[in-house]
């Protein structure tokens, strides 16, 4: 996404990122790269001799409960999101907002501010942050 570098870069020079997803680590690595590398927590494949051979989850609700231990930990946490997977993260983080995300979830879950540019996500996330 056009300009996904530049708020990453400036969002960490403000506070600490770390990605949550669901995606794997070996399909993650190269847009982690591409992003300079920011922090990302999502699953893993399990390749033996070249194939994929099982995959391994972090754990069930693993975008939720990651939010928690960091709220345990005395963390202030904003999240964004975009689709149904990310609701339960944005409902335990302290803010949370959809971003880019389609109407129909925008529809579903009005409590979550829905934002479309990243100026803006990055004025609402450090807003929320206070940073």
């Amino acid at each position: 996404m056009d300009g996904a570098i530049d708020f990453l870069d400036a969002l960490r020079e403000r506070t600490q990122v770390i990605i949550l997803s669901d995606t794997f680590e070996q399909f993650g690595r190269p847009f982690m790269r591409q992003l300079h590398w920011p922090t990302l927590f999502c699953h893993r494949l399990i390749v033996k001799d070249d194939h994929i051979v099982d995959f391994e989850l972090r754990q069930a609700d693993q975008k939720r409960l990651a939010v928690q231990a960091f709220k345990g930990l005395n963390y202030r946490v904003a999240a964004a999101g975009d689709s149904y997977n990310d609701t339960a993260m944005l409902g335990a983080a302290d803010a949370g907002f959809l971003f880019h995300a389609p109407e129909n979830i925008q529809k579903e879950f009005p409590q979550f501010q829905a934002l479309e540019t990243y100026d803006d996500l990055f004025k609402n996330l450090t807003s929320a942050l206070g940073v």
